[in-house]
């Protein structure tokens, strides 16, 4: 019981967040498209790449430059070499972009809007990224797992226990099954 208290945040933000990526265009309108970008900052990166760095490497001294290290990710650069990381954020993610000719650096925060903010969060990974948050997420998550598979095979065992419930609770399972069949073969 404790350990489904502790785990209720993690159920409505799933809950929350799975109505709002099935019923996007209520939400956000028929062309639904991801909140815009506001630029936040322009400055000059003063520092040098080492030569034969990789876009991953540039994108990692950039943000300590910039003192934003976190999880991130980076886009594929240009004919011109500029390149753009994507600083994760749960609240306000970041775009940087680098435009090496000038050595001009853009940061821009995406706004806020509560519907892309439920999509982040359920679609947050936690193990693909060496930081002690992403880490603490994704165990987390894999805690709601375990969780809800006890929960699961605990109402099969009480529902077995319960030998008045035994007929509808057959039902269920079986109508429950028929319906993930049905799904499964035509989706």
């Amino acid at each position: 019981m404790y350990l489904a208290l502790f785990m209720t945040p993690w159920v409505l933000m799933y809950a929350l967040s799975t109505f709002v990526m099935n019923h996007r265009t209520w939400f956000r309108g028929k062309a639904p498209a991801p909140p815009p970008f506001q630029i936040e900052h322009e400055l000059r990166y003063p520092g040098d790449f080492p030569p034969g760095a990789t876009p991953s490497q540039k994108a990692v001294q950039l943000l300590n430059f910039l003192n934003m290290d976190g999880a991130h990710s980076v886009g594929r650069p240009s004919a011109d070499g500029s390149f753009a990381v994507n600083r994760q954020d749960a609240v306000a993610p970041r775009r940087i972009t680098y435009h090496p000719a000038s050595g001009k650096v853009t940061i821009e925060r995406q706004e806020f809007q509560t519907t892309a903010f439920l999509e982040r969060m359920h679609r947050r990974r936690g193990f693909q990224q060496a930081y002690a948050l992403d880490y603490t997420w994704g165990g987390l998550v894999d805690l709601f797992i375990v969780t809800t598979i006890f929960w699961v095979l605990s109402g099969l065992w009480l529902w077995w226990e319960l030998k008045v419930t035994r007929v509808t609770g057959l039902l269920f399972a079986l109508g429950g099954i028929a319906l993930f069949t049905l799904f499964l073969a035509t989706i």
